[in-house]
């Protein structure tokens, strides 16, 4: 299809050319400039027009018949209303709670990743609408990568700004002999990046390393974890052992002679007391390859020749964001830091360590030269927060007392959660839990384009406009372009613009003046791109005035650094250049830690079994991780991701070994359990992933049938799955990929899968 700039579109996986016919969107194309374009895009029309999509505004029967609190969510059928209706008791619910209860009685439950556009940002939009009212309850972290946004300021500094300057893929191409990566590195998870990314760097950034020579060593269950273009050797560790196979090598290092010890005494504090942890002078226990081969499975005399050959290299070791989220998941990462300190080239180029490369398109790819105007989100007057990952144990024990970064904290009692951008019935572990929790608030509103189960489980649903139906502009948080996002269509039935529906909100509440400040959402899009501009001149970059830049292409910003190094002004000079620690240095022991007295996260890092283990009842271990057909559970219905399901249902991959033991075939439905819940799944049999082991691709909408044992999810969720324990009391990060389970082939009659249909509508 020719370029047409004005037909844009951006989405987290990228921009798009949008082409429509009779006012419906039929199709979004690859950008021309785009050299590898994520396959996503293909999902955004028939998802949009689908039968799923919600097209009025709808309130749940029980809570409609019997007032907040009745009835059963998940369960009801609903009943469609006018706008008015919805919004007069949506304005009448939030007065009602807020006079009963207070402000701290609302939890508002947005995540972020709705939409790449800067205006339209239903975080933001849903923050300030509840910040006019008088605040609000928040979430704090994140489940992608939640132990390291704890932990990490401890050791080395706030992890958002590592990633931000990682060690450019260039820089490894040119100075780099290996790249050891903990949890692989996934191409699947390089196709989107927070607020999109205009062109999709990594493969080619890749391919320069291995025409380079630079060897990569992928330690993963999953052999495609890393790219087949890699050639990288295949060391799959049992899940979980990754801190187990760091400490076997630190140990090697250590006996061998190959650590380096002026960098420790130099650039670190507490190499004494993790020493002696290695060497088991404490607990009679040394840390060696025999001891760490037998826990991960992996040869020691292979671990023991790697360290050797990662002493003898440049190496930079790289940790995956999905090892963290495990039991005890902080170790892994201070094991990380641990690691590449003890080979002391922290701050060299092509040295040292990354956490998270790969958990996005632009990590390590490109970086940009300033932020993009925002939708101001206000002052919240509540200050209680809860980590993301308890969200569960919030609503089921208000008033309980838990711990998170060192303090005691105490859950609020919250009687109406506002869900917005987001779907925790994809991201939150152990849905049966989740569904028992989501009975107690009094009142749920979600906004949503489609009825997914987050909808299905709300009391009033305002049926909301896709990026592609209102006006705004993409500017990914880590990517140096800007794009154009006009409006193609109109929403569908009486979906609507949310500013709009905030509006009209503010003004029953009587807020109307504070919330819009005299702007309609025209105004305020303008406003947001005079902000991009001013702060554009700052830097020396001159954008166009709006109507140039939407009638436009995209536009491509400067790289504010191509040639960083992680840590290099730290190395050349620590004094000049400390850390944001408390001793200014890179902490292998912390005193803050360990004054913490935590029976699950120690003062420096150390192995902790997974909780989970296998059993003669759930012989094998669960993985999950993002797919290749959608981010997260986003249109899950779209054509591509339905293009990839079997008979309906999410994969399962499994070893030969396992599938043959079980007189399982590919193609087969299988059922998967264990105590906490059951899912069907459709069989894949491969050899590229370790015996023992079950890969269940995270984001197919949770379809739980009400009438089977454990309300089996019809669809394939490994979330029904997932144990709902944290990595520690220190961060209370979700530890989903510590799970073990059964699978057989399914004998029964297989039921169809509903999640893509509409729930039942009342009169």
């Amino acid at each position: 299809m020719p370029r047409r700039p004005h037909r844009l579109t951006a989405s987290h996986w990228g921009a798009g050319v949008v082409e429509t016919h009779a006012d419906r969107i039929v199709a979004v194309h690859p950008h021309p400039d785009d050299p590898h374009p994520s396959l996503i895009n293909q999902n955004i029309a028939s998802s949009l027009n689908g039968r799923a999509r919600v097209l009025r505004p709808a309130v749940r029967s029980g809570w409609l018949e019997n007032g907040p609190g009745g009835g059963t969510r998940g369960e009801d059928s609903f009943v469609e209303v006018s706008w008015d209706r919805a919004l007069d008791l949506v304005a009448a619910e939030l007065t009602r709670v807020r006079d009963l209860h207070g402000n701290g009685a609302l939890f508002a439950g947005s995540y972020g990743w709705s939409s790449a556009g800067r205006v339209h940002h239903a975080q933001s939009q849903l923050k300030r609408f509840l910040n006019c009212q008088g605040g609000f309850v928040r979430s704090k972290g994140n489940y992608s990568y939640n132990a390291a946004l704890v932990l990490m300021p401890y050791i080395v500094g706030p992890y958002r700004d590592h990633v931000a300057q990682a060690t450019r893929w260039s820089v490894i191409a040119e100075h780099s002999d290996l790249v050891v990566m903990f949890g692989g590195m996934a191409g699947r998870n390089t196709q989107v990046s927070d607020g999109g990314v205009a062109r999709h760097r990594m493969r080619d950034n890749l391919a320069a390393c291995h025409t380079q020579g630079v060897r990569f060593v992928n330690l993963s269950p999953m052999k495609r974890d890393a790219d087949a273009e890699l050639d990288a050797e295949w060391l799959p560790p049992r899940p979980g052992t990754d801190t187990a196979v760091m400490l076997g090598l630190a140990h090697s290092l250590l006996v061998q002679g190959l650590c380096d010890r002026d960098f420790l005494d130099r650039y670190t504090i507490g190499f004494n007391r993790v020493e002696r942890y290695i060497l088991g002078r404490d607990d009679g226990v040394p840390k060696d390859a025999q001891w760490a081969g037998d826990i991960s499975g992996i040869p020691a005399e292979r671990l023991i020749a790697l360290a050797r050959d990662m002493a003898h290299s440049r190496t930079i070791i790289t940790c995956a964001a999905g090892v963290q989220r495990a039991d005890f998941g902080e170790q892994p990462l201070w094991m990380t830091v641990t690691l590449a300190a003890m080979l002391g080239q922290i701050g060299l180029p092509g040295g040292g360590y990354t956490i998270g490369y790969g958990v996005n398109a632009n990590i390590g790819n490109i970086e940009r030269p300033f932020r993009s105007g925002t939708l101001p989100q206000g002052t919240n007057a509540v200050d209680k927060f809860v980590p993301v990952a308890m969200i569960s144990d919030m609503l089921l024990n208000p008033g309980a007392r838990y711990d998170y970064d060192g303090a005691q904290r105490q859950f609020p009692d919250i009687r109406l959660v506002w869900w917005a951008g987001g779907n925790p019935f994809h991201h939150h572990q152990d849905l049966n839990k989740l569904r028992r929790a989501f009975q107690k608030p009094e009142t749920v509103i979600v906004n949503e384009l489609n009825w997914t189960a987050t909808a299905r489980h709300a009391d009033i649903v305002l049926p909301v406009a896709a990026p592609q139906e209102r006006t705004d502009f993409g500017a990914g948080k880590s990517d140096n372009a800007l794009v154009p996002m006009p409006a193609h269509v109109a929403p569908p039935g009486e979906a609507r613009i949310e500013y709009d529906i905030y509006a009209d909100l503010s003004a029953r509440l009587g807020t109307a003046d504070h919330f819009t400040e005299g702007r309609d959402i025209e105004a305020w899009t303008r406003e947001i791109w005079t902000t991009t501009q001013t702060e554009a001149r700052r830097h020396g970059v001159s954008l166009p005035d709006w109507e140039a830049f939407l009638a436009g292409d995209v536009l491509t910003l400067p790289d504010p650094s191509a040639n960083q190094v992680f840590l290099a002004d730290f190395r050349a000079d620590p004094v000049a250049h400390p850390l944001p620690t408390p001793s200014g240095r890179i902490e292998l022991f912390s005193h803050a830690i360990a004054g913490f007295a935590l029976n699950d996260c120690h003062g420096h890092a150390s192995w902790m079994p997974p909780r989970d283990q296998p059993s003669a009842l759930y012989p094998l271990n669960l993985l999950s991780g993002q797919p290749g057909t959608r981010l997260h559970s986003q249109l899950d219905n779209g054509a591509f991701s339905l293009s990839r399901k079997i008979r309906g249902r999410e994969p399962v991959i499994l070893h030969p070994g396992d599938a043959a033991a079980r007189g399982i075939v590919d193609g087969d439905v299988v059922e998967i359990w264990n105590a906490r819940g059951r899912c069907l799944a459709g069989a894949v049999v491969s050899d590229a992933i370790l015996q023992g082991c079950a890969f269940l691709w995270t984001g197919a909408w949770y379809d739980p049938d009400f009438d089977a044992e454990q309300h089996r999810d019809r669809h394939g969720n490994p979330n029904v799955l997932t144990h709902d324990l944290r990595t520690s009391s220190l961060s209370q990060g979700p530890a989903a990929h510590s799970a073990t389970v059964q699978v057989a082939r399914f004998e029964g009659v297989v039921p169809d899968v509903l999640a893509h249909d509409p729930p039942r509508f009342s009169p």
